[in-house]
């Protein structure tokens, strides 16, 4: 296929050969990756770079890059060597001669410890930057070792900071060193930010100095641009439908007293990020049907989302519908309850179910959104999408929904939510829908039902 890119993706493949540590901060859709690789064949060609890493989602590393290099005409010559599988698969691919090595980020560490006194890469292109937003992490601390021997270094994302801009430090660390935000996150958060909630010395949240988001904006406006699809591309109409679910009474008194015990038993002066997010996590977890025992089992509540889904593929008369659940019980029971009813539903494995998928092959999809996250192209395959259980991540949810409501998607993309009532999906969808999905939403969430039930 020939390429003839847009005047914005012509901007962004300058702006990648122009800055040897270039920020593409483009939302989903507008085409990061084939910007960016005809960028990497024109600094191949020039002789500035030889050898690229990519980094990138697994399941990107395994199609993505790899499809786009074999679609367009330009790029053909292109070799790559994917850096996957067990030790001696991973070992075989870094010594292929190749142009491109393409690698998941958690295979990150073991690259760094085996190469590290003989690092073979020149440029590097990190395919979903926001996936190192935490200076704490091994994969982040890792690539910060070998950031000096990089030549050009490129960050991809159409979200670099779903949360807060506190995530923006470790990002634009990998790209510039420090040169823009400071050397450390202490220094930059004294800078930009004052401590929020906190408890004594655990701090919950960060608020931002008054004109340090502008501030923040200036400092790395040289090397990173952003780009909304919607001020670009002319995308389908999208339709946001929320379908509520009344649950039986005899579950909705089940579910209160689950919530009153976990509740009650955090306590309020006790509740923090993390159990306040395991006590969500088990409200979602009922609100869908089901619920894991301690030892692992799988306790069954009701079946009313999945009637409300059965009603949606029944409507859709054969149009193909991409389901999006939350844990492993919500897939396996609805397999199974569509089996019941003559339905057969796949869930993502590779490569082939995104090409039978796209070809009209699978009418129904399962999806998990962490793994459909970035960089599959599904808007070829059809326009339903069920939301059966709700996720707090907005970035994860975004993404998602980006897998069909993109750039060649012909037919207006209509996204279900199924939320039952009385429960904390209502909370979910709220903060979803204004945007505002972070650590304090949900710790307010659950204070609000901490007070509702002792009023």
């Amino acid at each position: 296929m020939r390429f003839n890119p847009y005047e914005y993706q012509r901007y962004a493949i300058n702006h990648i050969i122009d800055n040897t540590a270039a920020g593409l901060f483009l939302d989903m859709g507008m085409g990061k990756t084939v910007s960016t690789l005809t960028a990497v064949d024109e600094l191949i060609f020039l002789g500035e770079v030889s050898k690229v890493l990519v980094i990138a989602p697994l399941r990107v590393a395994e199609d993505t890059w790899s499809t786009e290099v074999q679609k367009w005409d330009h790029l053909k010559h292109l070799r790559i060597s994917k850096i996957l599988g067990n030790q001696k698969q991973r070992s075989i691919a870094v010594s292929m001669p190749a142009d491109i090595y393409v690698t998941n980020r958690e295979n990150v560490d073991w690259l760094v410890k085996q190469y590290f006194n003989n690092w073979p890469f020149d440029m590097c292109v990190i395919d979903e930057l926001s996936s190192f937003k935490s200076s704490k992490a091994v994969r982040f601390r890792s690539l910060k070792k070998v950031r000096p021997y990089f030549k050009r270094i490129v960050g991809l994302t159409g979200t670099p900071a779903p949360n807060s801009l506190i995530d923006l430090w470790p990002q634009v660390y990998l790209l510039d060193g420090g040169k823009r935000l400071g050397k450390t996150i202490t220094s930059y958060r004294e800078q930009y930010f004052r401590a929020g909630r906190r408890n004594q010395y655990v701090v919950y949240n960060w608020e931002l100095r008054e004109g340090a988001e502008e501030a923040i904006h200036q400092k790395i406006g040289d090397i990173c641009i952003s780009m909304m699809a919607k001020d670009y591309l002319d995308l389908p109409e999208r339709i946001d439908n929320e379908i509520n679910i009344n649950l039986p009474e005899n579950v909705v008194n089940r579910y209160k007293q689950l919530e009153k015990d976990l509740v009650l038993e955090l306590g309020e002066d006790d509740i923090t990020a993390a159990n306040a997010a395991v006590l969500t996590n088990k409200l979602l977890q009922m609100s869908n049907g089901a619920i894991y025992s301690e030892d692992k089992n799988i306790i069954e509540i009701h079946e009313e989302k999945l009637k409300a889904l059965l009603e949606i593929i029944e409507a859709a008369n054969g149009k193909p519908v991409l389901i999006f659940y939350s844990f492993k019980h919500d897939l396996l029971r609805i397999i199974k309850y569509l089996k019941v009813n003559k339905l057969k539903a796949v869930e993502l494995g590779g490569s082939d179910d995104i090409k039978k998928w796209n070809n009209g092959e699978i009418p129904i999809l399962l999806v998990h959104p962490a793994s459909a996250g970035h960089g599959l192209n599904l808007q070829y395959g059809g326009n339903i999408i069920v939301w059966f259980g709700l996720t707090w991540s907005l970035e994860l949810y975004q993404q998602a929904n980006a897998r069909l409501h993109r750039q060649g998607q012909k037919e207006s993309v209509i996204i279900h939510h199924l939320v039952s009532k009385g429960t904390v999906d209502e909370d979910v969808i709220k903060a979803l829908a204004s945007k505002e999905v972070n650590q304090n939403t949900l710790l307010e969430a659950v204070k609000a039902r901490l007070n509702n039930i002792r009023g």
